[in-house]
């Protein structure tokens, strides 16, 4: 399941903006990817209020798979014909149904732990490896069929997100919580207790700062594939491995996460998710400011440290976050409370990110000049990474949590 979850986002995910470069259409790569934070400000909420109320998780899980699958097949087939236009409300629809199935797994996944006896925080990391997996795969067969400029890319994901529908019908069934008689408050037949958590002040700090950083998310999944192939306009660049094959060496992101995700039971369990929150604040400062001072040649080693801190980055907050809210979510409210993580991270926190980081690049990159524009970029990355130092900064002195090594 987790393999061919992210194998669909991995299609297209680090090499849409390079395609939307080729077709001219560079200045709205923030909108495609802030679209995927703007459905998740209320789709995994809505869909987490249906699984845990109607709809089996692992059923609904499959039936917005196969929505998005079919519609990334349109959106692949408006690029093939050309028609640039219908490109983004189609591909908009697409990642509305995509975006839920991100806290839907989570819950399948858990639910299969639990009813298995097994401890989500020992065993989720390894089985949430093959997302990963999954991810890595999917772009090193984009970039080596030659899909990472062209439409290609969106027919991949759509293949994947079709046999995922179907495979999720197979999955260990998980419970809803239908009203069995009895008065139910509103908030209670809605589902939306999970907003509850907010008036508990450790929880409500926890998702604003999730929010914060869930600004951080995408923006290199959105800029840094266009960002390397751009130092092809420099003659001694241009053959290098990465601006050939930009996926590739952006894939060694991905598998530095396979690494990291297996150390988070142990960070978790002796360090606590504000000391582990805080490792990933820190390795996000050093993912934008290696980027800021490297390049493909001399410098190339930069972009590799870059991708082997991104896994620490991404998984410290995005797989112990997920991991911290189940641990301290009640069951009947588990798939509603990933939701909400959701909408903090890859809902608000990455619209604005993506919409942000799109003005910051506009604003030192020049798109339509045939100079290389590396010190725009550079400068680019330099705020990013100043951004995140903040956000650092003040989560360390905010965020009070004690850590008892006993209760991870």
């Amino acid at each position: 399941m987790n393999f061919l979850e992210f194998a669909a986002w991995g299609a297209y995910l680090t090499s849409m903006g390079t395609y939307l470069v080729t077709i001219g259409m560079a200045t709205q790569i923030g909108w495609f990817y802030a679209i995927q934070g703007i459905v998740s400000i209320f789709m995994p909420a809505l869909m987490g209020i249906v699984a845990d109320r109607w709809i089996p998780a692992q059923r609904l899980l499959g039936y917005c798979h196969l929505l998005a699958g079919l519609l990334m097949l349109a959106t692949a087939y408006a690029g093939q014909q050309g028609l640039h236009d219908l490109l983004f409300p189609i591909y908009a629809l697409s990642v509305a149904f995509y975006m839920p199935t991100l806290a839907l797994s989570n819950s399948v996944a858990y639910n299969g732990l639990t009813q298995a006896g097994m401890d989500t925080v020992k065993h989720f990391p390894p089985i949430r490896v093959f997302g990963t997996i999954g991810f890595i795969c999917s772009m090193w067969l984009v970039d080596l069929l030659g899909f990472q400029s062209n439409y290609m890319q969106f027919f991949t994901c759509a293949a994947w997100g079709v046999v995922l529908a179907v495979y999720a019908q197979t999955l260990p069934e998980c419970p809803v919580s239908r009203a069995q008689g009895g008065r139910k408050s509103l908030v209670e037949a809605l589902g939306l207790k999970a907003f509850l958590l907010f008036k508990n002040r450790k929880m409500a700090v926890f998702f604003i700062f999730s929010m914060l950083l869930g600004v951080s998310l995408q923006i290199t999944n959105g800029f840094a594939n266009p960002f390397i192939t751009s130092f092809s306009a420099i003659p001694e660049y241009a053959d290098t491995f990465g601006v050939q094959h930009a996926n590739l060496l952006i894939s060694l992101s991905q598998i530095s996460e396979t690494c990291c995700i297996l150390l988070i039971p142990f960070f978790l369990g002796r360090f606590g998710i504000k000391r582990v929150m805080l490792i990933a604040m820190v390795a996000w400062v050093l993912r934008f400011g290696l980027f800021g001072l490297g390049d493909p040649g001399s410098g190339v080693w930069m972009f590799v440290l870059s991708m082997l801190v991104y896994g620490v980055a991404f998984d410290f907050f995005n797989v112990s976050g997920s991991l911290f809210v189940d641990k301290e979510t009640d069951l009947s409210i588990r798939s509603s409370a990933q939701g909400l993580f959701i909408i903090m991270t890859n809902g608000i926190g990455a619209t604005v990110g993506t919409l942000s980081a799109q003005a910051v690049v506009n604003c030192f990159v020049d798109f339509n000049s045939q100079a290389p524009q590396v010190e725009g970029w550079s400068y680019a990355w330099f705020v990013f990474a100043a951004y995140a130092l903040v956000v650092a900064v003040v989560f360390s002195v905010v965020f009070k949590y004690k850590h008892n090594s006993n209760n991870n």
